[in-house]
């Protein structure tokens, strides 16, 4: 797809490299998730003259759209290490157009916010990386014993399965190795240098459905009833406190999410009842365990008659849970964050997942970036100082990851 004039004209301006500029010139580009709209586009030219080898890499999978990801990095492999940062230019959709203050792609600066999809989600913070690698190579002069390399793409609020994960398989094959990675995305709850992400929790889907025998309510004899089997299993299952967290992690939760029947008659016994739930786990449990145990509760329950009751179970993973352990990078990270910020952050593991679940499996991965209050809302925005704040922090990272 062609980069929106707008864009291309704003991506050729030397200015980008101011954090909120580029973050406007980014936000100006629609990209809501898979398309591009020029994104990728204005990064390499805002990296390019810095000396990045930027390449584009396009995946495909059936059944999914497309995907464009960028893949830049400065520096020769093999050299020293490789310092990555990662993040998605892909958006959400706008919602009601009409409910926003400015146009959502307007990019406007108001009371010192800037406004638009992606400004908090994490458009800004992109930019706040180049600004960051731009001055920190201009005090080194060029010189620098290692790479430091981007690594954005465009399906991270989609399916997130020709993005990182595909973009990771093939820097393995490739033979280029990440040594470590922050990850942008909007970490802090109310002011910025609140929250580092070091870890995520697992993320588990079942899907259960227990069959019966469809008949009139006043013939109960004439059939099976099976809305009181699945009760009884999602009573077993939310009645079991599953852990009580540790350290790191809080308590691993199961969340009863919908449950329906289909049936819009009140005398009508149903023929299948069925049910969604979702449980976000730490380190203390297991996929295979949570599934195993899952399996078990249906089995008891529709086993208990005398020919038994049909159900099937439908398990599904999101992500599974990782932490990076506090050590030297993990407090190289922190003592960044309080020195851009002045706040010493907490460490912690809250929230949704991230693509940072692929990249654990490669490297070390903090998470760390601008308030989320607004993020996938009408009005989504971040404060301009904040933005640049976040580039401080991350220039940082890179003076005390490289240090020596």
């Amino acid at each position: 797809m062609p980069v929106p004039a707008a864009a291309a004209t704003a991506s050729r301006d030397p200015a980008l490299h101011d954090p909120v500029t580029l973050a406007q010139a980014l936000i100006r580009c629609p990209s809501v998730t898979p398309e591009d709209r020029g994104a990728l586009g204005v990064l390499e030219a805002a990296l390019t003259p810095l000396g990045f080898e930027c390449r584009r890499l396009r995946f495909s999978a059936p059944g999914t759209p497309d995907v464009d990801n960028l893949y830049a990095r400065w520096g020769q492999p093999g050299r020293g290490r490789n310092f990555c940062f990662a993040g998605h230019t892909d958006v959400v959709p706008v919602g009601d157009e009409k409910a926003w203050t400015v146009p959502p792609f307007g990019a406007e600066i108001i009371d010192g916010q800037l406004y638009g999809r992606g400004a908090a989600d994490m458009k800004s913070a992109i930019a706040a990386f180049v600004a960051a690698v731009q001055r920190f190579l201009a005090a080194r002069e060029g010189r620098l014993d290692g790479c430091i390399s981007l690594l954005i793409t465009g399906d991270e609020e989609g399916p997130a399965i020709n993005g990182t994960v595909k973009v990771l398989q093939h820097l393995a094959e490739q033979g280029e190795k990440l040594d470590a990675c922050v990850v942008g995305e909007p970490t802090n709850p109310f002011r910025l240098g609140e929250m580092m992400k070091i870890g995520r929790r697992g993320s588990l889907t079942a899907r259960i459905t227990v069959h019966g025998m469809q008949g009139h309510v006043g013939y109960p004899h004439l059939a099976d009833n099976p809305i009181p089997r699945l009760l009884d299993i999602l009573s077993a299952l939310k009645g079991r406190r599953l852990d009580r967290g540790n350290a790191h992690f809080e308590p691993s939760n199961l969340e009863i999410t919908t449950i329906d029947v289909g049936n819009p008659a009140n005398n009508v016994i149903p023929a299948s009842a069925k049910a969604v739930l979702n449980i976000r786990y730490n380190t203390e449990q297991t996929s295979e365990g949570l599934k195993s145990w899952i399996r078990r509760c249906c089995e008891a329950v529709c086993g208990r008659e005398e020919n038994g009751a049909r159900f099937e179970l439908v398990l599904e993973d999101g992500a599974m849970p990782f932490l990076t352990e506090p050590g030297p990078f993990v407090r190289a990270m922190a003592d960044a964050v309080k020195a851009g910020t002045g706040r010493e952050p907490e460490l912690s593991t809250t929230g949704g997942t991230s693509d940072a679940r692929f990249i654990q499996a490669y490297c070390p991965v903090v998470e760390f970036g601008l308030v989320g209050q607004t993020m996938h809302k009408v009005d989504e925005r971040a404060a301009v100082a904040d933005i640049r704040a976040l580039s401080d922090v991350y220039e940082g990272m890179l003076q005390r990851f490289f240090a020596g």
